[in-house]
């Protein structure tokens, strides 16, 4: 029974004992979770390998780094990963960018394993579907927070921002990837008005599955001009079929 549990699931169910504690076994593996999850939230983002991937897949990045100055510092003071450094925002609005139907901001988040790992598999996934993608501006974002794509896709003008981030790494997923997205956005936007989709992994929602989820919020944001809690996966059905 307790080996059939653990076929169906990565949680720590029907854990085996020894006496009235846990088996060394189990303790081990307990450990080598943390340090996994430990290793994904301080660890910085490999820049010598996402921006490689990026070029490789037809996209140039723009570098931006948050007003957090470090890994350290994005970790004690959520609120300065919310914003872009006086640096990133001068030059993105020294870009003087054209209306954008779309902005892709890849932000390292809580785990930059997820990012180095996924973003790139998910967006050739996502290309495949929604082919004028590859023409939307890429941004990476350091020591990067969801509400950082606010402030990027209003300096790049916009419709429409999606934001890819590393999640708060678990003890049975250290590279879980989420992806957001925000009609018009803007400064001071709350995640009400933002759609997530979580869990992106191998192991989690793979890329063809996660795909399709954000080629429906990007087709339905368009056609109804909103996201969030305004939107939903039958938003698009009439009325009646709700």
């Amino acid at each position: 029974m307790r080996s059939a549990l653990r076929t169906h699931t990565p949680a720590r169910v029907a854990l085996r004992s020894a006496g009235r504690s846990l088996a060394t076994s189990e303790i081990l593996d307990l450990n080598w979770s943390l340090a996994q999850a430990r290793d994904a939230l301080h660890t910085p983002l490999s820049l010598a390998t996402l921006v490689p991937s990026c070029i490789a897949a037809k996209w140039t990045p723009l570098r931006t780094h948050s007003a957090a100055r470090d890994r350290g510092e994005y970790l004690r003071r959520p609120d300065l990963g919310r914003r872009l450094s006086a640096d990133s925002r001068d030059a993105l609005t020294a870009l003087d960018a054209k209306p954008q139907p779309l902005a892709i901001i890849l932000a390292d988040g809580l785990s930059p394993l997820a990012i180095e790992r996924h973003a790139v598999p998910l967006l050739l996934a996502l290309r495949a579907l929604v082919p004028e993608i590859a023409a939307a501006p890429l941004v990476i974002a350091e020591q990067a927070r969801v509400a950082i794509g606010d402030e990027i896709g209003e300096l790049l003008h916009a419709q429409l921002a999606l934001l890819m981030i590393g999640e708060r790494p678990g003890l049975s997923s250290p590279d879980s990837l989420g992806a957001y997205l925000t009609w018009s956005p803007k400064t001071g936007r709350t995640d009400a008005e933002r759609n997530c989709i979580s869990n992106i992994r191998p192991e989690g929602l793979r890329y063809p599955e996660a795909a399709e989820k954000i080629a429906f919020y990007l087709r339905a944001a368009r056609q109804l001009g909103r996201t969030g809690v305004d939107l939903k996966e039958d938003s698009l059905l009439p009325s009646g079929e709700r």
